[in-house]
């Protein structure tokens, strides 16, 4: 069923729009905001570039003089800039291109060289513990004497004292008076007393090495010295007896 139907009377406005604005005399239908008029002068900006040269088409002469004399302003207007300004005679300024923050070439030598300093004497230490302290001492207390001895004339008489306490300071094996010297030698200062070593008896090994004084005398090692050497003197056998063997018939 269509909906009842509403019935026109005189009071009902079929009309819902919102009420229409009636044009009146102070009415302006342009909203846009007033136009400004142009005059004489404003002709005058598109004359010139951003620059302050002639705008349009010039022949070649005109443009080489207007270029010319615009170098002269800017180089007159330069000349009078401040050194601050301007940047001359002030020393370049760099920056990390990671961090962005100025940096100090100055303090980066020297920590360079630092670096490199103790890199250095890093090495030298390395090198003297590879070839042995002992042995790398002895070399530069030989080297020392040498040259006190090239330094001194080639001629040597029995008088010479430094010859003499070089000969009496040498240790010779054998020599009955070895232990006194050294004891003389301790007491005085000049040498460090002796380690005390291991005199017992004690399992061979491959670099002949001695147990530490110590030492208790129990065997605690897994026994691969043990069979190093059976293994070795098998060899040896057997060898032994291959060469009885292809001799057995001469």
């Amino acid at each position: 069923m269509n909906p009842p139907r509403q019935n026109h009377n005189k009071g009902y406005d079929s009309d819902l729009s919102p009420p229409r604005m009636s044009k009146s005399k102070n009415y302006d239908p342009d909203l846009s905001p007033p136009r400004k008029s142009k005059s004489r002068n404003d002709d005058s900006d598109l004359s010139q570039t951003l620059d302050g040269k002639k705008a349009g088409l010039q022949d070649a002469r005109a443009l080489r003089e207007e270029t010319e004399a615009h170098k002269k302003r800017e180089a007159v207007h330069f000349s009078k800039l401040s050194k601050e300004v301007t940047g001359v005679g002030q020393a370049a300024i760099l920056q990390d291109s990671k961090t962005g923050r100025k940096r100090n070439l100055e303090a980066e030598a020297a920590e360079e060289r630092e670096k490199q300093n103790r890199q250095t004497e890093l090495n030298e230490k390395y090198a003297k513990w590879g070839k042995g302290l002992k042995q790398v001492e002895d070399r530069e207390e030989k080297l020392k004497d040498d040259l006190y001895e090239m330094s001194k004339p080639l001629a040597r008489y029995a008088d010479d004292a430094d010859l003499d306490r070089r000969l009496r300071d040498q240790e010779r094996e054998g020599d009955p008076m070895l232990e006194y010297i050294k004891q003389k030698q301790i007491e005085e200062g000049k040498r460090k007393p002796d380690r005390p070593t291991y005199e017992g008896s004690f399992m061979p090994n491959r670099f002949g090495i001695k147990p530490g004084y110590r030492w208790d005398g129990v065997d605690r090692s897994n026994g691969y010295e043990k069979k190093w050497f059976e293994a070795q003197n098998a060899k040896t056998a057997l060898q032994e007896v291959a060469y009885k063997w292809s001799t057995a018939d001469m």
